[in-house]
């Protein structure tokens, strides 16, 4: 299809149609605030901070709703749209918390940003405020929903990107807001922690517990990796401070999961530094000392040794396994923490070295 020619700001931008002025203007590189915008997840047109001018239009129209359409004129930061934007900030602000001085959030909060850029203390209009209890009881995400803007982004994560729709918002006005299930605790609902919510709050409303305290954004080195549970391969961003991890998210330019997760990848990187997590290669005590079991029961402790004298113990033990039994009474199973080259070489050892065609994966991916 012909590409739709329209100006933004006073630059011409050709763009695919039925896309919309915010996707329009993000490919050609101009910039409009969004807090319910998200570019993963379907549009809403929620948060009304997007507003632009439209030439032919009555009233300022949310960028990330409305369609391109050829010779459409707009204005981005015209007086209007900046006054429309800052009295939008000044509403949320008026029943939101102002502690940035204490909230995780602060350095990598929109809305904070946002007050920021358009100069809203937050001091113009003093609404009743929420006073919600703090929901700490699940093991991985913190929910405060006095910090909650009802942006909605959360609720499309859950139910657009993961399918569960384990989030839905409830009541109406002044008193809506997020819920779980049937608006009970997140545990009993179909919530299945993968913290896809997490991951695209704007705010402090979720936050993954595990980091909570451990530092700031700019205190936090980022580092890619590929998450090192199944064989799907997708890429994490690791959150490091003083050489542990702190926090993961998922990478939103991995080709394989496009910025999302599961449980497992987002919370499960605390192995990296359990105290019982081994270092060294162990075997049992009676297999230094010639290998023959003690009648008295005794030697069947786990000592650490080198990789050398493990190996060797390993191949020992297998050979004479087969031997005594033949190869098929060895099994292999592999491991989807390794390398496919690694996996690749244990099926040469399986079915060319130990002659067996026992082998298995465990992730049958």
């Amino acid at each position: 299809m012909a590409a739709v020619s329209l100006k933004i700001d006073g630059k011409t931008v050709e763009t695919a149609p039925g896309r919309s002025v915010m996707q329009a203007a993000r490919d050609a590189g101009i910039g409009i605030p969004a807090l319910c915008d998200h570019p993963a997840l379907p549009p809403e047109g929620a948060c009304r901070i997007c507003l632009v001018e439209i030439e032919g239009q009555r009233a300022p129209q949310p960028a990330c709703t409305f369609q391109v359409s050829a010779g459409l004129v707009v204005q981005t930061r015209s007086p209007h749209v900046v006054a429309a934007r800052k009295l939008v900030l000044e509403l949320l602000l008026s029943d939101h918390p102002l502690d940035c001085l204490t909230c995780e959030s602060t350095g990598s909060c929109l809305l904070q940003d946002l007050a920021y850029e358009y100069d809203v203390k937050g001091d113009r209009w003093r609404g009743r405020h929420h006073d919600y209890p703090v929901d700490s009881s699940n093991p991985f995400i913190q929910v405060d929903r006095n910090k909650c803007i009802v942006c909605r982004r959360c609720v499309r994560a859950c139910n657009s990107i993961n399918g569960v729709e384990a989030i839905s918002i409830f009541h109406r006005g002044f008193n809506a807001s997020i819920g779980f299930g049937a608006d009970g605790p997140m545990q009993d609902s179909p919530c299945e922690f993968c913290g896809s919510c997490v991951a695209v709050c704007p705010t402090g409303a979720l936050r993954p517990k595990l980091a909570i305290g451990k530092g700031r954004p700019w205190q936090v080195k980022k580092v890619d990796t590929i998450c090192s549970y199944c064989g799907v391969g997708c890429k994490l961003t690791l959150h490091v401070r003083d050489n542990r991890i702190i926090g993961a998210d998922g990478a939103w330019d991995g080709p394989v999961n496009r910025g999302w997760t599961c449980v497992k990848g987002r919370f499960g990187h605390d192995y990296v530094r359990h105290p019982d997590r081994l270092t060294k290669p162990r075997v049992r005590h009676y297999l230094l000392h010639g290998g023959k079991k003690r009648r008295d029961g005794t030697g069947w402790d786990w000592v650490e040794t080198d990789w050398d004298t493990a190996l060797e113990v390993a191949a020992r033990g297998l050979c004479q396994i087969r031997g005594k039994y033949g190869a098929d009474s060895i099994g292999v199973l592999c491991s989807a923490k390794c390398l496919n080259e690694e996996n690749y070489l244990m099926n040469k050892l399986a079915r060319q070295v130990i002659g067996t065609n026992n082998i298995d994966h465990c992730a049958r991916l």
